[in-house]
């Protein structure tokens, strides 16, 4: 059988997620409960409680569609963001509202924007829809503005800003990206793509929501998946003015997030308690890694999210030698950065485990930290 298909779509590398725990057990015949996962940025302590129970509250429904407009969701996010429940709109992830806005916005023909070494769903997005991608070189591994803004051409229609930013972990100013705002032509949109805003130490956080109201071409997108703690349930949102969330519906599958997604996002969003003890957990787990990283030795990019992108040398190598002691960690050669791993901050015991094993992967001495 021959498929037909576009040439844009058959050049698509496909999404390479973190290595699962099942697949690593199963080809290396390791005990899947020894095996450590800090390849994916999910949230270690699992998902919160006070969303497991809503979870449980919820069930005796699922034999209905959930809302497919969500209201109670869009009700509590409309009251914390100060946003009406119009200008939000609900996703499989906020990786599914990224992909709405290049199916709403792109063409064959046009083009988005991103900076290299930023988010690859960006670029496979773009190249679903057959638009061309305009990739602006990265300064210090984040985000080079400037650069960004002077690569927008008359057909670009979207830009795609992570902050902070994936794989790198780096971080723009307030200033910095309300200046960039200002330059964006008024028909190009500009998705703020901030799913790893609540790991930001609070001297650096700001609500980016005010924008809102004085750049019309600006979608702000966020997840539950990570310092929330749901990323099985696959629920993110943005945040946009009305004429943009309306596009965005009109290329939503209906029925996207399910029922309890809906109601765990609920939940998890009134539980400060699990996310301050997130935050906490995370800010620990980044200065041992990176303390660590400095006694052994290895260049890695300061990171203001829940992973620390390090520099190896043969990644291959250390990859390997990694997932044969059951640790996974992400290999970002795809990224174009061939020598580097990034790993996700994991609980106290798992972090020491991951360095006693890269430890022997360089053979070196184990810093002091994992011990």
């Amino acid at each position: 059988m021959t498929l037909f298909a576009p040439d844009y779509i058959r050049a698509i590398a496909p999404y390479q997620a973190g290595k699962p725990i099942g697949e690593l057990a199963r080809e290396y015949g390791i005990d899947p409960a020894t095996i450590i996962k800090l390849a994916s940025n999910e949230n270690p302590l699992g998902m919160p409680d006070s969303a497991r129970s809503a979870m449980i509250a919820v069930a005796g429904e699922l034999g209905r569609y959930p809302d497919p407009n969500g209201f109670e969701l869009k009700d509590v996010l409309a009251r914390r963001y100060n946003v009406p429940p119009e200008w939000i709109t609900l996703g499989n992830g906020s990786n599914e509202l990224l992909e709405l806005a290049a199916k709403a916005l792109l063409s064959p023909g046009s083009s988005a924007v991103y900076a290299q070494y930023s988010f690859v769903v960006y670029a496979l997005a773009t190249q679903a829809i057959g638009a061309r991608s305009i990739v602006a070189a990265a300064r210090d591994y984040g985000h080079d503005l400037v650069a960004m803004a002077a690569a927008i051409e008359p057909d670009t229609r979207l830009v795609f800003v992570a902050n902070p930013n994936n794989p790198t972990g780096t971080f723009l100013a307030p200033e910095q990206v309300e200046a960039f705002l200002r330059q964006v032509p008024p028909t190009t949109v500009v998705v703020l793509d901030e799913a790893y805003n609540e790991y930001l130490p609070p001297e650096l956080r700001h609500d980016s929501t005010p924008w809102l109201r004085q750049f019309p071409n600006l979608m702000i997108s966020r997840t539950f998946s990570k310092a929330y703690g749901l990323a099985g349930l696959r629920v993110g949102f943005s945040l946009a003015q009305p004429e943009l969330t309306d596009l965005l519906n009109r290329v939503r599958p209906p029925f996207n997030v399910n029922s309890v997604a809906q109601a765990a996002a609920v939940a998890a969003l009134g539980d400060a308690e699990f996310l301050q003890r997130t935050y906490e957990l995370n800010r620990r787990g980044i200065k041992q890694l990176e303390l660590a990283f400095d006694e052994l030795g290895l260049e890695y990019v300061p990171s203001l999210g829940n992973f620390v992108l390090f520099k190896v040398g043969d990644a291959g190598a250390v990859n390997e030698s990694l997932l044969r002691a059951g640790i996974i960690v992400r290999p970002v050669a795809g990224y174009g950065l061939a020598q580097w791993l990034r790993v996700t901050v994991g609980l106290d015991d798992e972090n020491r485990a991951f360095l006693q094993a890269l430890a022997g992967a360089l053979g070196a001495p184990v810093p002091g930290l994992a011990l």
